[in-house]
């Protein structure tokens, strides 16, 4: 069973005050918390065992190198992947441009298409964006209804223009034909908490462009539900440590195998090299290939030990867990919203949501309200939140966001639902 108090008591963090109040994390979505032992396996590493690996035979060297390569194997069991397929990258943003100038520089070409959705994370956009404006390819975006969900039937297109590249926008079926190299889209909105359907949009893009890759940003996927690459159907999944426990500069790119092996290097340097000579090189197999120079090594460690810790907790546990907050706080925002005081973005259905609470108290910015609910020590996010068509699709100039995780508590959310009604209050509304 699921216990939260036990499961606070791990991070040190939470006793910390505000001022004179008690902290109220609900910031997760940006980054996590990080238990004891995460913080303790990192100093562990610093104390006892601090040493590059690869790069020598003698004792600290050969336990840090067998540190990591244990960690790539944990990581690899945790979303049913090969151990080479597991690529360490300092978070899901490099993962993504890895793939954009390894795999897109060299298959996608002028005339081609790649498609996005609304939903994306700039860092699952601009790659894009940068890729097809260099090669003369066309971006395809998916649109959104009015609860933030993927349309995915035929709905017809619109062409976006006044930039530096004519965008078509339209469901999904409308988009895909032969053309299309790739669809990147992300898992779980950072933006809206929108739970999007992975698997119809794999059968979608096999059965309209067989020939497409299928890339999955699961930043706000992978630390909040049970992750099984194999089943997904992706070529691509990406997601960052420090949204699950782990420190930042810490994350992994997954790619299948077979993909993985026919791209080029994406830095080059040491570690990725098989022989060098002055006049060529060769390049070392999978994984090393994509892992350039120095690591974060304590970083890696401490994502090893985020997973230990999500696995003890068990995926689906916090996913329930999850579930039911979100539940807790949409219905009582939407008793805000009856009365005038709040608007809310996205999903309604639980079942739809991960654990993102989106809002705008009416008449005031967002950024204004965070800083009234700060006063009480409350800590939500402000912003476009590396989303602005999203927030634009919704005529908003910002967002408040309040995002859960496993120590979490339904006391929480019932304090901020209480504090929201003094904001109002603050600006004389």
């Amino acid at each position: 069973m699921f216990d939260v108090k036990k499961v606070r008591a791990d991070f040190p963090i939470l006793e910390r005050k505000i001022g004179d109040a008690n902290l109220v994390y609900l910031d997760s979505a940006a980054t996590s918390q990080k238990p004891r032992q995460v913080l303790e396996a990192i100093n562990d590493f610093y104390t006892k065992h601090n040493a590059n690996i690869h790069r020598g035979v003698h004792t600290l060297s050969a336990e840090a190198t067998g540190m990591v390569d244990e960690v790539r194997e944990k990581v690899a069991k945790f979303i049913n992947a090969r151990n080479e397929e597991v690529i360490f990258v300092r978070n899901a943003t490099e993962g993504l441009n890895l793939v954009a100038y390894s795999w897109g520089r060299a298959n996608i070409k002028k005339g081609d298409a790649v498609v996005v959705s609304l939903l994306e994370h700039h860092s699952n956009l601009v790659p894009w964006q940068a890729i097809c404006e260099e090669v003369g390819a066309c971006l395809r975006v998916i649109e959104i209804d009015e609860e933030g969900r993927l349309i995915l039937s035929e709905k017809g297109t619109t062409e976006l223009s006044g930039g530096k590249q004519i965008v078509t926008t339209g469901g999904l079926a409308d988009l895909l034909d032969d053309r299309v190299k790739l669809v990147a889209v992300t898992a779980v909105s950072n933006v809206l908490g929108t739970i999007t359907p992975v698997v119809s949009i794999k059968n979608l893009v096999s059965g309209k462009a067989p020939a497409a890759k299928l890339l999955i940003d699961g930043a706000q996927l992978v630390p909040h539900m049970k992750t099984d690459v194999a089943k997904m159907g992706a070529d691509f999944v990406v997601f960052s440590g420090h949204k699950m426990l782990g420190p930042t500069g810490s994350g992994v790119l997954w790619g299948k195998r077979e993909v993985l092996s026919e791209m080029k290097p994406f830095l080059y340097g040491g570690d990725m090299i098989g022989e060098v000579r002055l006049t060529g090189t060769t390049f070392a197999d999978l994984p090393n290939r994509f892992e350039a120079g120095t690591p974060d090594i304590a970083g890696i460690i401490g994502l090893g030990a985020a997973v230990d810790y999500l696995s003890n907790l068990g995926m689906e546990n916090i996913r329930e867990h999850e579930k039911e907050l979100i539940a807790h706080g949409l219905s009582q925002m939407e008793k805000l919203e009856k009365q005038g005081l709040v608007t809310i973005y996205g999903p309604r259905d639980a079942e739809e949501r991960g654990g993102v609470l989106t809002f705008n108290v009416v008449g005031v910015h967002a950024h204004d309200a965070a800083q009234v609910l700060d006063k009480y020590g409350i800590a939500v996010r402000s912003g476009q939140h590396c989303g602005a068509p999203i927030v634009e699709r919704f005529k908003e100039m910002a967002m408040a966001r309040a995002s859960f995780y496993v120590y979490t508590t339904k006391e929480e959310i019932d304090f901020l639902i209480e504090k929201i009604k003094e904001v109002p209050r603050v600006f004389k509304i």
